[in-house]
């Protein structure tokens, strides 16, 4: 797990993950390069995941009202927000 204090970068981390999928899906790799690729790939997933989940649950607790959580709908294409 990557804590906040070494400064996990989340895209840094998927731009990784994304070229590393695509270079195993050229399909040049050895059996034990894709295994090792397969391995750091899974390795950058959970922590994308990880990171996602401690910002939901940052997100969940600036919108609890009054102890209550009060569930407000995340829209990405709002353009009053572009």
């Amino acid at each position: 797990m990557v804590s906040a204090k070494k400064g996990f970068q989340f895209e840094d981390s998927l731009e990784k993950l994304e070229k590393l999928v695509a270079d195993m899906e050229e399909g040049d790799f050895s059996l034990e390069e894709s295994l090792k690729a397969f391995e750091q790939g899974i390795k950058l997933t959970r922590e994308c995941q990880e990171a996602l989940k401690k910002a939901e649950q940052k997100i969940q607790l600036l919108v609890e009202k009054n102890g209550q959580l009060d569930p407000v709908p995340f829209d990405t294409e709002d353009p009053e927000n572009d």
